[in-house]
């Protein structure tokens, strides 16, 4: 066994920038964070190659000093606190003392800095472990931050980094948080000597409208409300202007951008009433609460926090607002929205019970349920017999036979033991997921190439994943290629899905390979995308459905493993007995 010795500096920092430093957009949310700690008022990013090769950052900020600049690449080395009870109710963005130093341990960095009060401004530069003199400088107020040919010291780490539009795509998503976070700064980016996005100082409402568009402005519904020590604000979206990705989600804790899982549970339940769970808000939220009542020294990177009191945190967002959707039309009121579904008292209705459902394959004669066309065009649908005037005997169809339709959602049906009632987009949606299983389980989901390809707008996060991730695209079904920086075209989509919502059901897949990778996609991710998928095949509500067209969805329940519920867990069908629909109406007293 070998002797426990003290690690090199550099090695230290190295080890720590695998934490902090995941990419070239990481470097510049520390950078970004640092000028506006230091009071700055306009900020430029310059980056060359994505940031890959080159990341900029100048500002007119407070500055550094001459005799602090080497002290300032030193390891946690900070001007932010001082002592444990500065941490507590620490207010800065930065506070660990750790992004500069490992930045500069894996790349080639220049600090440029000048102060209002010097006469002229000062550079230091680094290479790794190597650190040089302050030396005189050109530069006006504020200082200057140049990363250069990032992990160059480290190729097995640069060999992960992703194309240059990728990591410009990253780079491009972190300013667009900042920016959202501080409406009184002015902001500019440039790739490749480019602007890509300028926005000056201005009110929050019109740097929402800039950084995020004025669709989303013109659907957003303003949000404001406090009490004691915490207050929330910003915009959410209305629920007809929901949409189909969760990309435009940005919360902020005392302006610090983060993802909490409680948070996301809040938001979710507040629309819970008024949003189709294939459906996601949109929103720029800001909550402000007392700095000791928050820990920010959870993660490195500084995109978790944890609540002293989450519950308390949870109630007051979900309340905020709900009552700002409840103002909308359309929106349920709060006392509707809180008010039990109206079903009769137990034990009327019961649970699906252990009907003797087959586990074969289904026949799959409503492949095309939610297609756009009229209900009454079925020549080209797979007809099952008709139905006898009676069930048969036995259970060879426990789930009976369909009598008619109920508000567009619900199909009734007859069996043996009396009524059943099924939703039917939840139960399709469990045919499908476990179709899409079985296909991907035999390596690749089959691919249905597009008569027409479906061409799109998309973000540049979105056109990055398809370049990247090509091979797990295909393996899911899809065929898509980059239309240009900002366009997506789409030539194939697994057959299973060939009806669906195109546009819709891309960007809801490409969020979910960009946001958990490939590698977890294919393994402990893999359900719950194919759930995502599954949702957007499954048959809508308002579809109108005929009678040959409801019996061969109810076969294909019986032939599915685990129909009695949907992927989210909810029932697809309920059972009321002839017995109980009796005592229901009395009959025999």
């Amino acid at each position: 066994m070998s002797a426990i010795r003290v690690l090199p500096e550099l090695l230290i920092n190295q080890i720590a920038a695998g934490e902090v430093i995941e990419r070239p957009a990481s470097a510049l949310k520390e950078l970004l964070e640092n000028s506006l700690d230091a009071g700055a008022q306009a900020i430029s990013v310059d980056l060359v190659a994505g940031g890959i090769k080159q990341v900029s950052v100048t500002d007119d900020g407070s500055g550094i000093a001459r005799d602090e600049l080497k002290l300032a690449l030193a390891r946690h080395a900070t001007s932010k606190i001082a002592s444990l009870d500065d941490l507590e109710h620490v207010a800065s963005l930065g506070f660990r003392g750790e992004a500069l130093a490992s930045i500069a341990s894996v790349s080639r960095l220049e600090l440029t800095s000048r102060r209002a009060a010097d006469r002229h401004a000062f550079r230091v530069a680094a290479e790794g472990p190597a650190l040089g003199a302050p030396e005189p400088a050109t530069l006006a107020r504020g200082t200057r931050i140049d990363v250069r040919e990032l992990y160059f010291n480290t190729p097995a780490r640069r060999k992960f980094l992703k194309s240059e539009q990728t990591e410009f795509a990253h780079c491009e998503e972190t300013l667009r948080r900042i920016a959202l976070s501080r409406p009184d700064v002015a902001f500019a980016l440039s790739h490749n000597g480019r602007v890509r996005l300028q926005v000056k100082p201005q009110p929050l409402a019109a740097r929402i409208a800039a950084v995020l568009g004025e669709e989303f402005a013109a659907g957003a519904l303003p949000v404001e409300e406090s009490g004691g020590q915490i207050a929330i604000r910003g915009a959410i979206s209305s629920p007809a202007h929901a949409t189909g990705t969760r990309d435009t989600q940005y919360f902020f804790v005392n302006g610090r951008c983060i993802r909490d899982k409680l948070v996301a549970h809040a938001i979710r339940q507040a629309y819970a009433d008024v949003l189709h769970h294939d459906r996601h808000p949109a929103f720029v939220l800001f909550l402000d609460i007392a700095p000791q009542l928050v820990d920010v020294n959870v993660h490195p990177a500084k995109a978790e926090v944890r609540f002293r009191d989450a519950r308390a945190v949870h109630q007051f967002i979900f309340h905020a607002l709900h009552k700002t959707l409840s103002r909308t039309a359309g929106a349920a009121s709060p006392a509707i929205a809180a008010a039990p579904a109206n079903l009769p008292p137990a034990p009327f209705y019961r649970s699906q019970g252990a009907m003797p459902f087959g586990i074969a394959q289904p026949a799959g004669a409503y492949a095309a349920l939610f297609s756009p066309r009229p209900a009454t065009d079925t020549a080209t649908l797979p007809q099952p017999a008709p139905a006898p005037a009676l069930p048969p005997s036995g259970d060879e169809h426990p789930l009976g036979f369909a009598l008619a339709q109920l508000a567009g959602i619900y199909i009734l049906a007859e069996n043996r033991s009396g009524l059943i009632i099924i939703d039917m987009h939840a139960a399709h949606e469990r045919i499908m997921y476990e179709k899409l299983k079985t296909a991907l389980d035999g390596r690749a989901i089959p691919m249905q190439p597009l008569l027409v390809p479906v061409n799109f707008v998309a973000e540049a996060l979105d056109v990055a994943t398809v370049e990247d991730e090509r091979e797990a695209l295909q393996a899911l079904g899809f065929d898509i290629a980059p239309a240009g920086p900002a366009a997506l075209i789409v030539r194939g989509v697994p057959a299973l899905l060939a009806d669906a919502d195109v546009r819709a059901l891309t960007l809801d897949v490409l969020h979910e390979v960009r946001e958990y990778g490939a590698s977890r996609i294919a393994t402990e991710r893999r359900n719950e995308l194919l759930g995502t998928m599954a949702c957007h095949a499954a048959v809508r509500a308002n579809r109108k459905l005929t009678v040959p067209e409801m019996n061969a969805l109810l076969r294909d329940m019986e032939a599915t493993e685990r129909s009695g519920q949907c992927n989210h867990g909810r029932p697809t069908w309920y059972q009321f007995s002839v017995a109980e629909l009796d005592r229901l109406f009395r009959r025999g007293e």
